[in-house]
């Protein structure tokens, strides 16, 4: 049997400006952007070719809504994976992209830990 993690649920409170952050900020792809009726839709987000995407969900009823941003208990929750951990480290940073500390060289490679919009905790990282 063959299986993997294809996608995984953010809990967001706006569709549009969680794609603005992904796509412009981050620099992910749209893979699918699909009106489901009644203002749901399926969203879907990946940053590149292969890997797990992001379905883009937004919070319904207060228990969802307390979830936005912390949906790991205020741990890193989310690893970016890059072949340039330099080139986009840089690059975020320019893009406004809130860093909660400097990059360091671990054994495992290089990583930094950072905020999406919502302040989910993301860890960039360039594998060794």
């Amino acid at each position: 049997m063959t299986q993997s993690i294809a996608t995984i649920a953010l809990v967001v409170s706006d569709y549009d400006e969680a794609i603005a952050f992904y796509r412009d900020t981050l620099g992910f792809v749209v893979v699918a952007d699909t009106p489901l009726g009644g203002g749901k839709r399926w969203v879907l987000v990946a940053p590149g070719a292969g890997g797990a995407r992001l379905l883009l969900a937004v919070a319904e009823g207060e228990a969802q809504r307390a979830r936005i941003g912390d949906q790991t208990g205020g741990r890193v929750g989310f690893f970016l994976e890059t072949d340039d951990f330099e080139r986009d480290f840089a690059l975020y940073s320019a893009r406004g992209v809130r860093f909660l500390e400097a990059p360091r060289h671990e054994a495992y490679g290089s990583v930094a830990v950072f905020e999406d919009l919502y302040g989910n905790k993301w860890d960039l990282i360039q594998p060794r």
